[in-house]
């Protein structure tokens, strides 16, 4: 081969491994977002079910729904 074409075969080479070495650090970034994610849903929905335990638990009184004294 000539050195022209084994210089580009090279830096052909060269850019394919940048390439996929990338890909694979998007990959796992990508991993442990949806880990991320996944945790983070678990706790909004534990949080909605606390919150709905907590509200099912209080009575509200005729008092709540009048304007404060200052109006």
């Amino acid at each position: 081969m000539s050195d022209d074409l084994d210089r580009r075969l090279v830096a052909l080479e060269s850019r394919l491994a940048h390439h996929e070495r990338m890909a694979e650090e998007m990959s796992e970034v990508i991993a442990e977002q949806a880990r991320a994610i996944d945790l983070l849903t678990a706790q909004l929905r534990d949080l909605r079910e606390r919150l709905g335990e907590a509200e099912a638990g209080w009575s509200r009184s005729p008092q709540d729904d009048r304007p404060p004294p200052h109006y």
